[in-house]
């Protein structure tokens, strides 16, 4: 069996516990404005537990958050200080250790009918990779919620010169594609022409993961892997609106035990999204 790429688990929900974040505004880029040397400890606890790829916490330094305080003029700033420390971090563990660069939704996540106009989107997505290029090993397009939103970010991280990967999430109900009720076979036909790495799922249910970590494997022999959450998403959810997320709870050890089974399907990079900390990491490291 080929030899599993551990990644890391979520950021957002990991800075809300330890005080320095909340689960609106900002969101994860609140670290980055009000105590980074916490994002550099969520970093180096998650390398600690076994990951060997970490994602940089820039999935919310883009316009669309950080204008709620004022500072979408400073989307590049905040950028590049969530890249300089994965690299730091990353730098501590003698190569070990890989940085991945987050290229995220540019509008709400999951919101695929919010994601901008190609002509406004891409050179955001461009503007963001010219910033972490010197900081990131590899990108990951992820939270991918509709073909168009993946294919505007695939753009750039091709662009870059960087391997990249490409993340989708996918529809509550599992079976039912992505969030944009897409097919995966035409997501997947739509990804060719870019030739991303890798293909992933993730910040999506365990249970929706399942079925269609198969249908991917059917579709290609480039490596594959999944970093779930621990979210219910209603259809409508925004960050700021009353459309409330639900929390599930799932046991460590039912995490690794879904693992088990992606990696008969499989899965080769596995990790973790919202609500998947450092305690899982450590388990999936030591039981897969």
């Amino acid at each position: 069996m080929t030899e599993l790429t551990i990644l890391d688990g979520g950021m957002g929900v990991e800075l809300i516990a330890r005080g320095v974040t909340s689960k609106d505004g900002l969101w994860s880029a609140q670290a980055l404005v009000d105590d980074p040397e916490t994002v550099a400890e969520v970093h180096r606890d998650y390398v600690k537990a076994g990951a060997r790829v970490i994602i940089t916490n820039s999935y919310s330094t883009i316009p669309s958050y950080l204008e709620k305080a004022g500072l979408a003029n400073e989307y590049l700033r905040y950028t590049k200080v969530a890249g300089e420390i994965a690299r730091r971090v990353a730098d501590e563990f003698d190569g070990q250790v890989k940085v991945a660069g987050s290229l995220p939704p540019l509008d709400e996540s999951y919101r695929y009918d919010l994601a901008p106009a190609d002509e406004d989107a891409l050179p955001i997505y461009r503007s963001l990779t010219e910033t972490l290029n010197p900081y990131v090993d590899l990108y990951v397009c992820e939270t991918m919620a509709c073909v168009r939103e993946a294919c505007n970010a695939s753009q750039a991280a091709l662009e870059s010169g960087k391997p990249f990967w490409v993340a989708w999430t996918l529809a509550e109900e599992p079976g039912s594609g992505l969030r944009s009720g897409e097919s995966i076979a035409a997501a997947f036909a739509a990804l060719t022409p870019f030739n991303p790495e890798a293909y992933l799922f993730n910040c999506s249910t365990p249970e929706s993961i399942t079925p269609a970590l198969g249908q991917l494997r059917a579709l290609t022999d480039k490596p594959i892997g999944v970093y779930p959450n621990l979210l219910h998403i209603p259809k409508d959810w925004t960050l700021d609106n009353e459309v409330s997320a639900g929390y599930r709870e799932l046991a460590v050890e039912d995490f690794v035990g879904f693992a088990h089974e992606w990696r008969h399907q499989g899965a080769t990079i596995i990790g973790g999204c919202c609500g998947i900390g450092p305690d899982y990491i450590q388990a999936l490291a030591a039981g897969v």
